[in-house]
């Protein structure tokens, strides 16, 4: 049966549902009734036939189904590649969307192997980019990423309890009450804001301070010791259960290279230095 009759809804509303799309010229039908669109159902077309309202067809007229197709954008074109060795005609309802035998990527070579694209840079053999222009800069070799502590941070940790003032104040004292961050690489450095207002006697033990932090801590009457420590050093500092849990030795202080030793005043300490771990914190009381 070739039409749709306008009073059965039901079968319209399927269609409607999967977002058809009704043509524009009027269909006729077996003795030349024809089926009267309309302007409304001109507008129904525009809309995409989304809006279907009781009466956009009359109950007289018919719908025929070779007015019907789907939305434009709806269905999407796939290729079909390698399906056939003949020809790749868009034309031909026979070879629509096909692409036969090496499917467009010609006869061998790098291009029609997959994964034959060269690396990303690549021109060609010529000196690419890249190399081409001059480099600019350096790294440092002597360079240390250290966590920064003013003195009015530290004096408002010792006015708030957070840190004893008469004991020797060492960088892991500073990261386990919060004073600096706990991702400490190279050590702990002191600035000088709030100098002008610090009056704590206080004995610190740090990698670096500047001049004017020294000089404001010396003048209430503390000492300033900055300390050496290397990678492993302050690991074995800062987290001494990572090493019982891994039951290793304790480090002793390595020392420091050349044209670092200017910076230092002394080793940093490590407490049960050549020590297994496991032994020395159970003894002492200090496994966390």
């Amino acid at each position: 049966m070739a039409f749709l009759l306008a009073r059965r809804w039901r079968p319209l509303a399927s269609l409607v549902s999967r977002g058809t799309c009704l043509g524009r010229e009027a269909a006729t039908w077996d003795g030349g009734m024809p089926v009267a669109m309309g302007n409304a159902l001109s507008d129904v077309w525009k809309r995409g036939f989304t809006n279907v309202v009781q009466g956009a067809i009359p109950s007289q007229g018919v719908l025929a189904l070779n007015q019907l197709w789907d939305n434009p954008g709806s269905m999407k074109k796939v290729r079909l590649g390698g399906s056939e060795t003949g020809r790749s005609d868009e034309a031909s309802a026979d070879f629509r969307g096909r692409k036969g035998k090496t499917c467009g990527r010609g006869h061998k070579g790098q291009k029609a192997r997959s994964g034959g694209k060269p690396k990303l840079g690549f021109e060609g053999g010529q000196t690419p980019l890249r190399q081409r222009i001059p480099k600019r800069g350096f790294k440092n070799p002597s360079s240390r990423v250290y966590q920064l502590v003013n003195l009015s941070k530290l004096q408002e940790w010792i006015e708030r309890g957070k840190i004893d003032p008469d004991q020797t104040i060492t960088m892991k004292i500073l990261r386990d009450t919060g004073c600096v961050s706990k991702k400490i690489l190279d050590g702990v450095k002191v600035l000088s804001e709030g100098a002008d207002s610090f009056e704590h006697k206080v004995n610190l033990e740090v990698s670096a301070i500047s001049e004017n932090a020294e000089a404001a801590i010396t003048k209430a009457g503390g000492q300033v010791t900055k300390v050496y420590y290397n990678k492993l050093g302050m690991r074995a500092l800062l987290k001494p259960h990572a090493l019982v849990k891994k039951e290793h030795f304790i480090p002793r202080p390595a020392q420091p290279p050349p044209y670092l030793r200017d910076r230092f005043d002394r080793l940093g300490e490590i407490p049960g230095a050549g020590e297994l771990s496991t032994i020395f914190y159970k003894q002492s009381g200090k496994e966390e």
